[in-house]
């Protein structure tokens, strides 16, 4: 696996050999949906089920101020570690821990994300429990943006958003949220 654009572009990054629970994304979705994205300069990202780190780390390669990693598989948490510091990445923090804990110690903390990437193993159920409190708990910058991956679409009217992109990649569903 490797890197797509930017500062990172072609360095290779390792992934997780757990076919069961990681599942990375493919280098044409990540490149597809970056350029979705725009620029992202600047930007600060949450990857709240990192996996690899590849979606964070493509997100600092292409000029993300900073990425906020987390993983509550073991091997997933220290395969994004060796990926950040074999690249020399320094503007990160890395959490081991559930995405529900994380957000408690995110809303304690008063961060607040410009752009947040939400890739959970494909049978979880919580998206919308997850953007819910992403929202109700004032986590995220006006503008932000959330990112989506499915193996199935996706019902998100009972958020109130100005806008949803849509993308299918073969059998994969992503939607950009615009609130």
């Amino acid at each position: 696996m490797r890197i797509v654009a930017g500062k990172y572009r072609h360095r290779q990054i390792i992934y997780p050999d757990d076919a069961s629970h990681i599942r990375p994304t493919k280098d044409r979705i990540r490149e597809a949906l970056f350029s979705a994205l725009g620029d992202i300069n600047g930007l600060i990202v949450l990857d709240l089920y990192a996996g690899s780190g590849a979606m964070g780390i493509e997100a600092l390669s292409r000029g993300a101020k900073h990425c906020t990693f987390v993983d509550n598989n073991k091997l997933a948490y220290q395969v994004t570690k060796n990926n950040l510091i074999n690249l020399g990445i320094t503007d990160y923090e890395l959490i081991f821990d559930e995405d529900v804990n994380a957000l408690h110690l995110f809303k304690d903390k008063n961060y607040i994300f410009d752009l947040v990437i939400l890739d959970p193993p494909y049978k979880s159920e919580s998206y919308l429990e997850v953007i819910s409190y992403l929202i109700n708990n004032k986590l995220l910058n006006d503008n932000a943006r959330i990112v989506t991956e499915c193996n199935r679409a996706l019902d998100f009217t009972s958020l109130n958003l100005k806008r949803q992109k849509e993308y299918r990649y073969g059998e994969i569903m992503v939607n950009v949220l615009y609130l």
